[in-house]
């Protein structure tokens, strides 16, 4: 009898079909085939939007930029909190803008400079370096919507836990999954929600829309890169890999799973629909969660996606000496070229 994990290794092999990436299949065939396939499997989205009935929340002042906090409808019943951004000296008039998105930890205050609380944070801003403020501080217009399962949208038992970095992402995941639903798939929609309410801003020039996020937040940003062609480019730190070198190495997050996919394709084949717009991958070579190994393997596989569709100098990478956390600076200097020429 062979070992376990050889065997489960055998069987996650065996699933990937034809829906993977194949130079037989004319692109936009390819494209369109597993978008729709992709989409189901994350429990479908909703075929009427809610009227997202934006409501302010508050406003400061800061050191080049003013941060606002507005709520939005995502679903019927459900809202969403989300930071805006608004620097002092945009690219330009209106300006680009970055949907900014968190990964795990206390959400969307990480990536703002706040403390759990909402004060200020003094301290350390750890593997997410308060990328949100980088970029509202570079020019753009940043929207950081917080997940749901993390910050103000946890249970009540983890709201009350006294820890601000516990989640409710298993409870919430596996109601989702046993109402045929997936926590990626509410994730996705709801940043799809906070794009569209960029494009009411006036501040915002709706066709100049990237995305960048990191670990989980990478997720969301790759996957609603990848199924809402509104998003013009899409930044993914600490997660463009493969699913057998990173997720299926250990035991993840309940939030990372969507059952099936497997039947339909491997990672790097899904952040291939993002084609032929601009992906830049960020890869730390010690990241232990979402290695350098996975991450080589899926820029190639992404290099040969691209080129089908004939754009292959519009997927790059950096492979930078860090760990699982954001490292920014060749990557926003991509943003600004893809987003504002510059």
């Amino acid at each position: 009898m062979e070992p376990l994990e050889q065997y489960m290794e055998k069987l996650v092999r065996s699933t990937q079909r034809n829906s993977a990436f194949s130079k037989d299949i004319p692109f936009q065939q390819w494209r369109d085939g597993l978008a729709a396939a992709f989409t189901e499997r994350l429990g479908g989205f909703p075929e009427i939007a809610e009227e997202l009935r934006p409501v302010f929340l508050e406003r400061t002042v800061c050191s080049g930029y003013t941060r606002e906090r507005i709520e939005i409808t995502t679903y019927e019943g459900l809202r969403m909190p989300l930071y805006l951004l608004l620097p002092d000296q945009p690219l330009s008039t209106p300006a680009p803008a970055v949907l900014a998105i968190h990964g795990h930890g206390y959400g969307s205050r990480e990536i703002v400079g706040l403390d759990p609380g909402g004060a200020e944070r003094p301290g350390d801003p750890g593997l997410h370096k308060d990328f949100a403020v980088s970029l509202a501080r570079q020019g753009f217009v940043v929207a950081a919507p917080e997940l749901l399962g993390f910050g103000d949208r946890r249970l009540e038992e983890d709201l009350t836990s006294g820890e601000p970095g516990r989640n409710s992402c298993f409870r919430l995941s596996s109601a989702l999954l046993m109402a045929g639903k997936t926590m990626a798939g509410y994730r996705i929609y709801e940043t799809m929600r906070a794009l569209d309410y960029l494009q009411t801003r006036r501040e915002v020039k709706g066709s100049h829309i990237g995305i960048i996020g990191i670990s989980g937040g990478g997720l969301v940003a790759g996957f609603t890169a990848a199924l809402d062609q509104r998003i013009a480019c899409a930044v993914v730190s600490g997660y463009a890999n493969t699913f057998a070198d990173s997720i299926l190495t250990r035991n993840h997050c309940l939030d990372n799973y969507i059952p099936g996919i497997l039947l339909e394709a491997e990672m790097p084949d899904l952040l291939g629909l993002i084609a032929p717009r601009g992906l830049f991958l960020e890869s730390g070579d010690a990241d232990h969660l979402f290695g350098p190994r996975g991450a080589r393997i899926a820029l190639a596989r992404l290099e040969s996606i691209y080129g089908a569709a004939h754009h292959s100098g519009q997927v790059e990478a950096d492979f930078f000496t860090g760990g699982h956390e954001i490292h920014g600076g060749p990557a926003f200097a991509w943003l600004r070229k893809q987003l504002a020429g510059a």
